[in-house]
């Protein structure tokens, strides 16, 4: 599973003209699944995403997190995070889930962090076309993947 975190300002996503979800200061998660995802998988994101200290502190640094700082957070599904550019030019999306794998591991991961947070979380809706945009404040923008926890 991989999540691309974007520190914001404001972030909103829009589905056939009309906004599904927006916020403002908080993170903007894009989030990519694979078929070897899991539950362990959505445990380790969640963890880091909420305890990862990319907000400001009073001095100006990075200390506090999303948490701290009373921010909210905006999902977004995402299959093309995990798409292979080995061979060729057009991207192949093989190792990205299927739906029918993939909406029960978002939706999880949805309703467990918006009950760890203890905030509504904002989404789009899974497999739309979606228009998101973002005011990237700082810009910060940070990858994670499950399978790959450096």
């Amino acid at each position: 599973m991989r999540a691309l975190l974007q520190r914001v300002s404001e972030a909103s996503v829009r589905i056939d003209g009309e906004i599904n979800g927006s916020i403002e200061r908080g993170l903007l998660i894009l989030l990519g699944i694979t078929a070897e995802d899991g539950q362990e998988d959505i445990d380790w994101l969640i963890r880091k995403i909420m305890n990862m200290r990319i907000f400001n502190d009073e001095a100006g640094v990075m200390n506090k997190s999303c948490q701290d700082v009373a921010g909210r957070y905006l999902v977004v599904s995402q299959f093309t995070l995990h798409a292979s550019t080995k061979k060729g030019n057009r991207p192949s999306y093989i190792y990205s889930a299927r739906p029918e794998i993939a909406i029960p591991l978002y939706e999880t991961f949805v309703k467990q962090l918006a009950v760890l947070s203890q905030t509504e979380v904002a989404t789009g809706i899974f497999g739309a076309d979606m228009k998101v945009s973002l005011v990237n404040d700082g810009p910060v923008t940070i990858w994670l993947d499950s399978k790959n926890k450096e």
